[in-house]
């Protein structure tokens, strides 16, 4: 249900005809439409419900090693298993970050399989994607596995607390 308008809009009086100012209301002079600044929210509000930077690492790092298998390098390492588990690991790797990013409530569970995962790949993908996918891979499982979603942003909490704080030794003295 819509909120309820006033009677009374920006550049008009409240008779209805233009103001004698001819100057634009106050709603006029705001930096953004009301629909900018709650889209922005909503981008912020979705990124902080969810491990966004680990997720997003892992899906990159699937990305690469997958990349690095199908890579049009003369000199591709391949050592290690080939054939199905080569392309397995990385795609499960893929699918983790997305879940992770769509899905954080199981963020436990996607984080301990990508993990394996991307320590895996070491075995089965060229090194893990010559050592940058498997470093994306764990570098973000790790950082989905730590990521808390009842926290408070950390810039708020600082000031916040630089609000509360009490008047330096020389000012109170």
């Amino acid at each position: 249900m819509a909120d309820p308008v006033p009677e009374a809009t920006a550049g008009t009086e409240p008779s209805g005809a233009p103001g004698a100012s001819g100057a634009p209301g106050p709603s006029a002079a705001s930096p953004a439409p009301p629909e900018t600044a709650r889209s922005a929210r909503g981008w912020r509000g979705w990124r902080g419900r969810r491990p966004f930077w680990g997720g997003l690492l892992v899906l990159l790092g699937g990305a690469e090693i997958l990349f690095t298998l199908r890579a049009p390098l003369p000199v591709v390492l391949h050592i290690g298993m080939q054939g199905l588990a080569g392309y397995l690991v990385p795609v499960v790797m893929v699918i983790c970050g997305a879940l992770i990013l769509l899905n954080p409530t199981q963020r436990l569970f996607y984080s301990v399989l990508a993990v394996l995962s991307s320590l895996a790949s070491w075995i089965t993908s060229n090194l893990g994607g010559f050592l940058l996918g498997m470093i994306l891979g764990v570098l973000g499982a790790c950082l989905t596995f730590g990521w808390l979603p009842d926290q408070p942003p950390r810039r708020r909490r600082l000031r916040r607390a630089a609000r509360t704080e009490p008047a330096g030794p020389a000012q109170t003295a």
